[in-house]
């Protein structure tokens, strides 16, 4: 696995709305917890299997967006990312490298 998609710390702020991930390059990346949630890779949120890989990173950047909280996230084997949402959806398994190019500062 690559330096920049693997990930060596997780953080989860609900309070300041954003979860933080250390990679094993040094970058560290941080997401705003409803642009993650709008952008849960599953079948169900993407809108059928047709637009599993289309995603939408301009919801990083919505000025007061409504609060989104995490009560639980999981690495999955050494490929993803399982977030399990306040309203209990957790089917979506975020990807390393998906995260990593989700990073908001790769779409200022």
């Amino acid at each position: 696995m690559e330096q920049s998609t693997t990930p060596v710390g997780i953080q989860v702020d609900n309070e300041n709305q954003h979860l933080q991930i250390e990679w094993k390059d040094g970058k560290k990346s941080e997401y705003p917890l409803f642009g993650l949630r709008k952008n849960c890779p599953c079948v169900t949120c993407r809108g059928g299997h047709a637009s599993m890989n289309e995603f939408e990173p301009e919801a990083f950047f919505l000025e007061n967006p409504p609060r989104m909280n995490i009560t639980n996230a999981k690495p999955i084997g050494n490929h993803a990312l399982q977030i399990t949402w306040i309203d209990g959806h957790n089917s979506g398994m975020y990807r390393w490298e998906t995260l990593r190019w989700l990073d908001p500062e790769n779409h200022t």
